[in-house]
């Protein structure tokens, strides 16, 4: 369930301020408004988390074995903090300056590598005596064209290229007329080729001495995200503290006063209303208008708290005044997961994984059990279709076949006429369940909205919603399903009611255009059918691809089958690639990585279509059925959320 809120708006004597932002992060239940916050220390802190960021950055860079990383230190204090950091950029700065030195001091010998050992002093020694050498290049074939007005030494001619030097007894600023166009001026590098090798040398041991120190401060990475946090609560704190409204020009600068406004949860409201009596706080509460950002806050027990990591992880939040559908969401997101991933053996590794993580954290958490719990809905949906790591039916454990016989989605499974239903059978059993799946989850959205419409003839908007549904249920079935048995017509298989009086299509399509009339006529009102009407006039294009959209919705729920018949397609696959292979002694390994890779493959491939596929039918289909745009703002109570803060 959503937790009711209350508005409190607070006001605090000015010079307590800081004292009472303070008390507010001890009491931690208090999600405040956006507030902006100013000055130094604020600009401050945030530099602080800024070059933390980058020094994180700089350490997760350093790829080491797990032999080789050093012992984690988990703590360490704001001012070693804010040293460490310091240390870490400053050193990566440093090797990046090096190694830029290093470049280029490389690029200058191998610029200068074909004139032997080059020294800038040396000309300008000799420039010091009257004799001006300036080193040159031009094409070999080209050397004999310098004219007689000029004065070279010629050094080599190597490559297609002859070096020289322009000797002159004078300083020379322009290019002499005597030197073909060809001839380009080599400069000098910054110093010599002999200085430029030792300085190379030099700066390589600092860049080995600096990648071994980085590289020992790595084991204060856990450390340094532990400060990160803190930092994060200095900021909050000294944002809320400079950003709160307060009397600037009070005439008595000791009774100015202070004040915010922030949300309040109903279960934690007596907790606030004590501590705002043992602190002497002034306060208002109320209930929140419509207009205001009232975060959201969820409750919920421990099972339908499962699924909470993944909505965390999607960060995905129900608005204030929408629904919260979290059992809704875990109920059918497991048969989503179970469906596409499709089967047994992939769900028992899944459990195990589970139960893995269980072990490692020392506890059973939410993830863990989610984990478990998705592993074996996912077995008994494989066991349902009989489908374990793609294997053929007729190699799998008898008692595992017989298992899925009593099922109507599995192709060893036995029909009402005793004979086996086939893989035909099974696909078109797995379809139809879809829809099914898709008429009960988008029924429950309208059901909700009839309920929470009770009041209002909008109610009757809600329930036209849901009688399209059902009607265009029969038109999916007779489109997508079997057209011969499911007929929009009257036909030798057409299902008569009320003794042979009524066709099941004509009955579909009249439930269909009646709930579309109570749609166009209810869906908007406010008070007045007539504006309701005309409002659904103005919108006449998007009513009537409503119906369409009702008719897409129901047969998006065959993804579900797709995907899943894809990934027993890849199993298959593989494991006819793979079988040869096992079969003889010198390729068992071969085998044996290709099923690993290839399953794998798999399984990575089915993660992303429960993220693509399962996930989407819940947050978009299911949610638009039932009005939900996911605009929520979590509740994010203003606590301590480090240690070691300097606030």
């Amino acid at each position: 369930m959503i937790v009711p809120m209350k508005k409190v708006s607070l006001v605090v004597l000015d010079t307590a301020r800081r004292d009472a932002v303070k008390k507010l992060r001890s009491l931690g239940v208090v999600h405040v408004e956006a507030l902006e916050g100013s000055g130094q220390a604020l600009s401050a802190f945030k530099e602080a988390s800024s070059q933390t960021d980058k020094a994180i950055g700089i350490l997760d860079e350093i790829k080491l074995p797990k032999k080789q990383l050093p012992s984690s230190v988990p703590f360490i204090s704001v001012q070693e903090g804010a040293k460490t950091v310091e240390r870490i950029v400053s050193l990566s700065e440093k090797k990046k300056a090096l190694l830029d030195s290093i470049s280029q001091d490389t690029q200058e010998l191998e610029r200068m590598v074909r004139w032997g050992t080059v020294s800038p002093e040396d000309f300008s020694e000799l420039a010091a005596h009257g004799i001006f050498l300036y080193p040159y290049e031009i094409p070999q074939d080209k050397y004999a064209l310098i004219g007689d007005s000029v004065e070279t030494v010629l050094v080599n001619s190597n490559g297609g290229t002859s070096r020289f030097l322009l000797l002159s007894s004078a300083e020379i600023t322009q290019k002499p007329e005597g030197l073909p166009p060809e001839a380009y001026a080599v400069p000098l590098p910054r110093a010599s080729t002999e200085r430029l090798e030792r300085d190379i040398a030099a700066h390589m041991q600092e860049v080995t001495a600096i990648e071994a120190e980085l590289r020992q401060h790595k084991r204060y990475r856990e450390a340094l995200v532990s400060y990160k946090a803190a930092l994060a609560t200095d900021i909050e704190a000294e944002t809320l503290f400079t950003g709160m409204g307060h009397e600037e020009d009070s005439p008595n600068p000791d009774t100015a006063l202070a004040w915010l406004t922030g949300y309040v949860p109903v279960d934690s409201f007596a907790n606030f209303e004590a501590a705002a009596r043992q602190y002497e706080w002034a306060f208002v509460a109320t209930d929140p208008a419509d207009d205001d950002p009232v975060p959201t806050k969820l409750h919920n027990n421990r099972l339908v708290s499962l699924i909470y990591p993944l909505t965390d992880f999607l960060d995905v939040t129900p608005g204030y005044r929408e629904y919260d559908i979290s059992g809704w969401f875990l109920l059918f997101f497991c048969v989503f997961f179970a469906m596409i991933f499709g089967d047994a053996g992939y769900g028992a590794l899944i459990a195990l994984v589970g139960v893995m993580l269980a072990f490692k954290s020392k506890r059973a958490d939410s993830v863990s059990v989610l984990v478990i719990l998705l592993g074996f809905c996912t077995m008994v949906w494989g066991t349902l279709t009989c489908t374990c790591f793609g294997i053929e039916a007729a190699r799998l454990p008898a008692w595992f076949v017989k298992l899925s016989a009593i099922s109507p989605f599995s192709p060893e499974g036995i029909g009402r006429n005793g004979l086996k239903i086939g893989a035909d059978g099974a696909n078109v059993n797995q379809k139809i369940f879809c829809f099914v799946l898709a008429l009960v989850q988008l029924s429950i959205a309208h059901v909700k909205g009839i309920a929470a419409n009770r009041k209002s003839l909008k109610a009757f908007g809600e329930l036209g919603a849901l009688l399209e549904l059902w009607g265009m249920f029969y038109v999916v079935m007779s489109m997508v399903v079997d057209s011969v048995k499911y007929p929009l017509g009257i036909t030798n298989q057409t299902i008569m009611l009320f003794n042979g009086r009524l066709a099941l299509p004509y009955l579909a399509v009249g439930v269909l255009l009646f709930g579309f009339v109570l749609n166009f006529v209810f869906s908007n009102y406010e008070g007045s059918i007539g504006a309701s009407v005309l409002e659904s006039c103005k919108n006449i294009i998007s009513v009537l691809l409503g119906i369409v959209n009702v008719f897409s919705d129901i047969v998006s729920y065959i993804r579900l089958w797709a995907v899943a018949l894809a990934g027993a397609a890849i199993s298959s696959t593989v494991n006819a690639m793979a079988g040869p292979m096992l079969g003889k002694l010198v390729l068992v390994a071969g085998g044996v990585v290709l099923l690993l890779f290839g399953h794998g493959l798999n399984l990575m491939l089915n993660l992303l279509s429960v993220i693509v596929h399962g996930v989407r039918l819940n947050t978009l289909e299911f949610s638009t059925h039932l009005g939900m745009t996911w605009s929520g703002i979590r509740y994010r109570p203003f606590r301590n959320n480090g240690t070691g803060t300097e606030w």
